[in-house]
């Protein structure tokens, strides 16, 4: 039997079952039938979080930012493109800090915009501040390195 990988879906967040070997052909939500992969970042919530760290089996890159933040607003065609270049092999997700303040404080966010790297629900790496692409890929496949 093969083993499988679980992954919420980013519209819906039920948790679908995928063998690793489908994962590059990207699969459909079992309940909503859309794409399990975007290329694009997911929006978190207080409502969606847990079910994207916690009950995923792929990290989750998360950018901790705000509307007002201009380094934050210079970073998210980054984490755009983030997100195109790591699916299926990462799930890239922002939170708005400003209308998630639990989960802002929850974490310790004391800048933005902050990366932190999520894999099984905890925490594996942090990094603050705008970053190009070369730079953020570098970190990402150093911290996934090191767990």
């Amino acid at each position: 039997m093969t083993n499988q990988v679980l992954i919420p879906c980013p519209h819906c967040n039920t948790v679908n079952r995928l063998a690793p070997e489908r994962l590059a052909d990207h699969g459909k939500c079992g309940k909503c039938g859309q794409p399990l992969f975007a290329g694009q970042p997911l929006t978190l919530t207080a409502a969606n979080f847990e079910r994207h760290a916690g009950s995923a089996d792929l990290p989750l890159l998360v950018d901790f930012w705000a509307a007002w933040c201009g380094p934050c607003r210079m970073m998210a065609p980054v984490i755009d493109q983030a997100a195109e270049a790591f699916e299926p092999r990462l799930r890239v997700g922002k939170l708005d800090t400003e209308a998630e303040q639990g989960l802002a404080a929850r974490f310790n966010i004391r800048s933005i915009p902050t990366l932190a790297l999520f894999r099984s629900g905890r925490e594996i790496a942090r990094i603050s501040g705008a970053m190009p692409l070369p730079q953020l890929t570098r970190w990402i496949e150093q911290s996934l390195a090191a767990t």
